[in-house]
C-alpha cells in the first residue's frame, strides 16, 4: 500500500505535505506549498476523523527554532503528524492509568498539540507522532508527554492494543493521505510499540528524579521517546518482500 500511495503521489506531483494541508495553501508548486505552511496550524481545516474507527490527525509544524536537529544521515524535519484514538475508539476493559498526579487530561500548561473535539467524547490518546521532511519521506517515529497534547494517558501495553484500530474507512478526504497513514502505522507497529514502552520507562524514571513535581505536566519533559526511519529499508525486510532478502538484526534494523 505504501508503495502504491508513493507511485499516486508521483504521479500528481504532490506529497503527503500538501495532501494534509489541501487547500489551505495551494499545490500550484510542490516546494511553495510546504513553505507556506504556518507554524503551529493544523492541517487540513477541522482535521481528519473518521467516524467509524474514531482515529483523529492532524499534520503541524513549529517554528524553526523548535524543530528536532537533522537526523545522522542529514534529514531534516519540516512538520509532523499527530495521530489520536478517540475515546469511543478504546477497546472497553482498557482505563486510563491513575497517579497521584491524576493522569486524566488536566494540563494547565498551554497545549502545543491538543487536536480539535471531534465525536461524542473528550477523552482521547495519543498514538504516535509522524515526522517527514520537506519532500514528505517519514523520518522519525516519536511520543510525547501528557501535557503537550492534553491526552488522556494509557499504559502502553493499551496503546499498542489501539495500534490495530488505525482505520480510515469512512473518514473524510484526504483519502490518499488516510492510506498512508494507516499502511505506516502497520508496517511500523513493532517499533512504535517499543516507543510506547520507552515512552512509559521514561515516565517512571522522571517520577523518580523529581518526586515533588508533576510528570505529566512538565515542560522540561516534552518529547518522551523517539527514534529516526528509514521507510525503504523496512519495507525491503517487511513480510512479503523480495525473496531471499536478508532480515537485519535487531540493533541493526529496528531503530530501537
Amino acid at each position: 500500500m505504501l508503495r502504491e500511495c508513493r507511485e499516486a503521489l508521483a504521479a500528481r506531483g504532490s506529497t503527503v505535505i500538501h495532501e494534509g494541508v489541501g487547500e489551505a495553501v495551494g499545490r500550484e508548486a510542490a516546494g511553495d506549498a510546504a513553505a507556506d505552511i504556518v507554524d503551529w496550524r493544523h492541517y487540513p481545516e477541522g482535521e481528519v476523523y473518521d467516524p467509524a474507527s474514531h482515529v483523529q490527525y492532524f499534520y503541524h509544524r513549529h517554528p524553526p527554532h523548535k524543530l528536532a536537529a537533522p537526523d545522522a544521515a542529514g534529514r531534516a524535519e519540516h512538520g509532523h503528524f499527530h495521530l489520536f484514538l478517540g475515546g469511543e475508539g478504546i477497546p472497553a476493559g482498557m482505563a486510563p492509568l491513575l497517579l497521584p498526579e491524576i493522569a486524566v487530561a488536566n494540563a494547565a500548561l498551554p497545549r502545543q498539540s491538543a487536536p480539535l473535539k471531534r465525536g461524542g467524547s473528550d477523552e482521547i490518546c495519543h498514538l504516535v507522532a509522524i515526522a517527514v521532511n520537506a519532500q514528505g519521506d517519514p523520518i522519525r517515529l516519536f511520543t510525547t508527554n501528557r501535557w503537550v497534547t492534553g491526552e488522556t494517558w494509557y499504559r502502553a501495553e493499551d496503546v499498542i492494543g489501539m495500534l490495530g484500530r488505525v482505520r480510515f474507512a469512512h473518514s473524510e478526504k484526504p483519502a490518499l493521505l488516510n492510506r498512508w497513514i494507516e499502511a505506516l502505522v502497520r508496517l511500523f507497529q513493532p517499533e512504535i510499540a517499543v516507543l510506547l514502552r520507552q515512552r512509559d520507562q521514561v515516565i517512571v524514571d522522571w517520577r523518580w528524579r523529581w518526586p515533588r513535581g508533576n510528570v505529566f505536566d512538565d515542560p522540561r519533559l516534552e518529547i518522551a521517546s523517539s527514534f529516526d526511519i528509514d521507510i525503504e529499508a523496512r519495507i525491503a525486510v517487511a513480510p512479503g518482500a523480495a525473496r531471499g532478502a536478508r532480515l537485519p538484526s535487531m540493533a541493526e534494523g529496528w531503530g530501537a
